[in-house]
């Protein structure tokens, strides 16, 4: 009897103790396949295409796109158009589209002269999201970036409160760049919606050339003698804008307000030639951008089933980053660390 009670419990402490291994066990193949899910290989290279690739703005987004790359284990890439050309950047998303990366992360400079090449990437497999300037049209999954309309609301707003809410003003944009319109769009309504004693009286294209935009702003300044503020809705622009009201000695008489947050328009907020600045979450475009294409590329959301059949985007298909107004107050802690 001894015996046999003894087996018994040798028979039940042996389940047990497999039952107790087999739990952790699963638990860490659990975890591990959970670890691999959000895991790729240096060999998996996401590739991200811009157009005039060398000025500062980009900076930040690629510093969120390689971190998510960190994070990931994967490799990316950084490709853009030189000038501001939109067959430049055809030509380029083009090439990159023939080398066959995991996906692909897009700033238009033209709504739609990029669909074509984005519908070829899709059908060929490569997912494609948008960031910072969009193509709605576009066969895109995507677009990751600040909402541009209520950007220019916001701009409105801080010119009222900075100029006395009084006086004509101008704008200096890309009226051809979706994202440069809707920030146009948003300005221009506020004014009219909200401040009767603003006047909007020129609308100029600055062209992206800090040259040309500080061309247009002396043209303003001697064309309208009532002239109290200037929103630049880009960011090469900004500088230029401050040179021509440096130049006129109309430092703190003329309220600038420009768009996105590098050096040089940091510097002229501090000198006080620039009264504000709308910063983007460039950093969130980049990093999400990514994040999104890893997800489509691995296939880790679904939905529902046929998804593609039913036209229903696997991920958020806009992604707003905010904005952010930055002045004299706190401008210091915008500058790149």
């Amino acid at each position: 009897m001894k015996k046999l009670l003894l087996l018994y419990f040798i028979l039940i402490m042996t389940l047990l103790a497999y039952l107790y291994v087999a739990h952790f066990r699963g638990n860490d193949t659990m975890y591990n396949e959970q670890e691999a899910g959000l895991r790729g290989g240096l060999d998996e290279k996401y590739v991200m295409v811009n157009f005039l690739s060398g000025i500062d703005y980009w900076k930040n987004v690629l510093k969120g796109f390689e971190d998510a790359a960190e994070t990931l284990n994967v490799s990316v890439e950084y490709r853009g158009a030189t000038q501001y050309g939109a067959q430049e950047e055809v030509i380029v998303l083009e090439q990159v589209i023939a080398r066959k990366p995991a996906g692909i992360a897009v700033s238009a400079i033209d709504s739609e002269v990029l669909n074509d090449a984005i519908q070829k990437a899709v059908e060929a497999g490569i997912p494609v999201v948008m960031f910072d300037a969009d193509a709605p049209d576009s066969k895109a999954y995507s677009f990751i970036g600040t909402n541009n309309y209520e950007a220019g609301v916001t701009a409105a707003r801080q010119m009222a409160a900075m100029s006395g809410g009084k006086g004509q003003f101008g704008i200096i944009t890309h009226p051809n760049q979706l994202n440069h319109q809707q920030r146009t769009k948003g300005f221009k309504e506020t004014i009219e919606r909200e401040f009767p004693d603003m006047e909007l009286v020129a609308i100029e294209d600055g062209k992206g050339d800090q040259l040309v935009s500080e061309q247009k702003t002396l043209d303003m300044i001697s064309g309208y003698s009532n002239l109290s503020g200037i929103f630049v809705t880009e960011a090469s622009g900004g500088v230029g804008v401050g040179n021509a009201v440096y130049a006129a000695g109309l430092q703190g008489k003329l309220t600038v307000i420009c768009f996105d947050t590098d050096k040089g328009t940091l510097d002229m907020i501090k000198s006080g030639t620039v009264s504000a600045t709308i910063a983007q979450g460039t950093w969130s475009m980049g990093y999400w951008s990514l994040m999104q294409l890893f997800h489509l590329n691995h296939q880790l959301v679904e939905p529902m089933p046929d998804w593609r059949g039913a036209n229903v985007s696997p991920v958020p298909n806009y992604v707003d980053t905010g904005v952010t107004v930055v002045t004299v107050d706190n401008v210091d802690h915008f500058y790149a660390k």
